[in-house]
Parts: C-alpha cells; structure tokens; sequence
C-alpha cells in the first residue's frame, strides 16, 4: 500500500508535467534561431501513424482481453503505451522546433473546434488514467485495473483517433 502512494504521487507529477512541457511548447515563446534550425515537416504525418497505431493496438488489446489472452494482451498494451510514448516524444520534438499551433484554414470549423477543444481535454486526462492503467495492471492489481481501464479505453481510443481526424484536417 505503500508503494502505491509513492507511485501515484510520480503518476500525478509526471502528468502535470508532461501537460506543462507540452502547453508550453504550443505556446509559449522560442529561443532565438530554433523554429526551422531542424525540418520537422515530417513529424505530423508521423504522429498521426503514431497515433493510428495505437488505435489497432488498444482495439486488438481489448479483444485480446476479452478473449483471455492475458500475456499477449500485456505485450500488446505494452507495446501500445510505447507507440504513444513515441508520439509524444515526436510532437514535443515537432512543436519545439515549430512555434505555435497550425491555424485551421478548413469549411467546417465549429466541427474542427469541437473536436480540438475534446481533444485537448481528454489528451490531458488521458496521461494519468493509462499510467495508472500501466500500473495497476504491471502489478497485477486485476480488480484495480480492470475498473480503470474500462474509463481508459474509450478516451484513448477517442484520443488516438481524433488525433488521426485533426492531422487530416490540418494537413490534407
């Protein structure tokens, strides 16, 4: 029990901070000289990929479960944390070398918006409850786990495919 309020402090810690460094970097000023210092034009198609991938993986995680399939299940959800451990490295990445948010220049903005504003939200959410996730089921806390992961699928589902809808928005 002890270990669980050491670890969901550095659960709650991690998440603010990943949130700050990451409302920083959309927003907040550059150093002189760095946006454009490295071509990073690449990066949105690779987060959108990224975030595709974690799609599969969380949908093939789900029927994997439901199927019994315990240790594949763990690899695939394993495997998935690190598809959107790599995004988000890729957009910290992207967005340090390219200030600001890419402007929607689309027909259909209140749509765009909605979708952006769920987005962001749950995106910000979404940190904490797989790291719990994460945890709960790497201890095999089961019961703990399956009563978080029920809330965890569908906003990283929903999370990972706006994703997906808001690069093809912004990008085609």
């Amino acid at each position: 029990m002890k270990n669980d309020v050491f670890w969901t402090r550095i659960i709650y810690v991690v998440s603010i901070v990943i949130s700050l460094v990451v409302a920083f970097l959309i927003l907040g000023p550059r150093p002189e000289g760095i946006e454009g210092a490295l071509d990073v034009s690449i990066l949105p198609l690779v987060n959108a990929t990224l975030n595709s991938l974690t799609t599969i993986l969380l949908l093939y995680g789900y029927y994997l479960i439901i199927n019994k399939r315990i240790e594949t299940h763990r690899n695939v959800m394993l495997t998935c944390f690190g598809t959107s451990t790599l995004f988000l490295v890729s957009y910290v990445v992207y967005h340090w070398f390219k200030s600001g948010p890419k402007l929607y220049t689309g027909d259909f903005k209140i749509f765009y918006y909605i979708i952006l504003f769920s987005h962001i939200i749950l995106a910000v959410i979404i940190i904490p409850l797989a790291l719990f996730t994460l945890y709960r089921g790497w201890n095999n806390q089961i019961d703990l786990h399956r009563n978080i992961a029920k809330i965890t699928l569908p906003i990283w589902l929903y999370v990972s495919v706006t994703g997906v809808i808001i690069y093809l928005m912004l990008y085609l």
